[in-house]
């Protein structure tokens, strides 16, 4: 329990004193202009409150990754919380943080155009068809998974067929309308879901009788799966998304001030750490530790019929039901800006612009045909290299970052440390993976740093031969 508390503590201050410290090295000009007001369309482009920003963000980025992820990776023990501390305060959030505000000062620009200013054309081409194909997958992905939840909590003849087009109609209507019709105006009553589910399990782990184990970084996997780099890969939302990078252009059109960043960006990353490691506590607890929590996993069909009965147990049926809503809220509110963020990857390539209706449905109507015509096919080999896809274009995110502040004659190590080390887990992952070259870690181990050093090395050379980049925003608000 010390070990849960003292966790959960150390995220509100990395927030509070790094989170600053992070601002500073960006180093905001409250007085810049920023593109809900230079480019202000009525689509995407629309000024928004800042705590409304601020939910939307967290709600965008946290899909099923915080909860189904720290379940999994509960299976390995208490090293998980150490993860989603370290991984959270000076990677993701960071991430989370340079991925916002250099939209902001691209002019609202998405991950692609952002990669190709900072590391390159031909890395900007690379992650724009890697980032589009990690968005249509989350997208189809987040119609089965809360369509099934949904199923289980109403009448029969709601079944996940049935479900699973509600929520494919309300993708489309979110996709099409303006941010602030359909995601602005729904999301309150998302977030306040959410924020009881967290709260209620949260609360019912601190005051309930539920020996929390402390802190040991011994390997408790029932099948003695190495911790590196499977807990770094399997923790990937609570700690470090490269989903995330998708997302924060969204709301960076949208935020009216620089100074709203820390909160919107670095801060719902930290608040969605917080939601990982309730769950990671809530499994780690609640079976007897990790042979009965891998026995769950096994006959209760997999971490969401964890999730169904923690919530049921620990709150009783109508606070479970909310618990359980709550749950499926997160992926439904990740998967309709997963095709909205795809859309405007389309759009940016293609220099299209989004303010009239007929642009948006030339851009969303073949995206939502091969969405449907993915949803119909058995695609699990494909999703096997989800995590390693979403933690590899984390890495490119925070190289890109790097190089930034590099540029700008600032403290790139805040960005470049955790890049290398996101490099190393992507690359030792895909090596020692049965999905990627299944190789032994006597191989996997020093061929994933010696590559990781090949590739710290050519970014180098990259950069040494870089001219400061010219600043595109540096128009001041009369």
């Amino acid at each position: 329990m010390i070990t849960f508390i003292l966790s959960l503590l150390a995220l509100i201050l990395g927030y509070v004193i790094y989170g600053r410290f992070v601002e500073k090295v960006f180093g905001i000009d409250e007085n810049r202009s920023t593109p809900c007001t230079t480019r202000a369309d009525g689509v995407d482009y629309v000024q928004i409150p800042e705590k409304k920003a601020m939910l939307i963000q967290l709600l965008n980025i946290a899909g099923l990754g915080p909860i189904f992820g720290p379940i999994l990776g509960a299976l390995w023990g208490p090293v998980a919380f150490v993860w989603i501390v370290i991984g959270a305060i000076f990677a993701g959030a960071v991430h989370d943080y340079f991925s916002g505000m250099l939209s902001i000062r691209n002019n609202g620009a998405s991950l692609p155009k952002i990669v190709e200013k900072y590391l390159g054309s031909f890395m900007g081409k690379f992650v724009n068809g890697f980032a589009l194909l990690l968005l249509v997958l989350v997208g189809v992905v987040f119609v089965a998974g809360p369509a099934g939840l949904l199923a289980a909590l109403t009448p029969a003849w709601m079944t996940v067929g049935v479900w699973s087009a509600i929520i494919f109609v309300y993708y489309i209507l979110a996709t099409l309308l303006p941010i602030d019709k359909i995601i602005g105006r729904f999301y309150p009553i998302f977030g306040a879901i959410l924020l009881i589910m967290a709260v209620g399990i949260g609360g019912g782990l601190i005051f309930g009788n539920h020996a929390i184990p402390e802190l040991t970084f011994a390997n408790m996997h029932p099948k003695g799966l190495p911790i590196w780099p499977l807990v770094f890969i399997t923790i990937a939302c609570g700690a470090i998304s490269g989903f995330h990078a998708t997302q924060s252009p969204m709301m960076a059109r949208c935020v009216a001030n620089e100074r709203q960043g820390r909160r919107v960006f670095y801060g719902m990353m930290i608040a969605e750490a917080a939601i990982a490691m309730v769950w990671a506590a809530a499994a780690m607890s609640f079976f007897d530790g990790s042979a009965g929590l891998q026995k769950a996993l096994a006959t209760m069909g997999g971490p969401a019929g964890v999730v169904r009965n923690v919530s049921i147990s620990m709150l009783g049926a109508v606070g479970g039901t909310l618990a359980i809503l709550g749950v499926v809220v997160l992926p439904i509110t990740s998967g309709d800006t997963a095709f909205r963020g795809a859309r405007l990857l389309i759009a940016d390539y293609l220099n299209m612009d989004q303010a009239q209706m007929v642009s948006r449905l030339k851009i969303s109507v073949p995206l939502f045909v091969v969405g449907f015509l993915i949803s119909t096919i058995d695609f699990n080999f494909i999703w096997r290299y989800f995590s390693w896809a979403n933690q590899t274009t984390a890495m490119i995110m925070l190289w890109a970052a790097a190089s930034f502040l590099y540029q700008e004659k600032k403290l790139h190590w805040i960005a470049s440390i955790p890049a290398a080390f996101m490099t190393a887990v992507s690359m030792t992952y895909i090596l020692q993976a049965p999905e990627g070259f299944g190789l032994p870690t006597k191989i996997s181990y020093p061929g994933g740093l010696a590559i990781t050093a090949v590739i710290v090395i050519t970014y180098i050379r990259y950069i040494t031969n870089l001219k400061p980049t010219v600043d595109v925003t540096s128009t001041k608000s009369q």
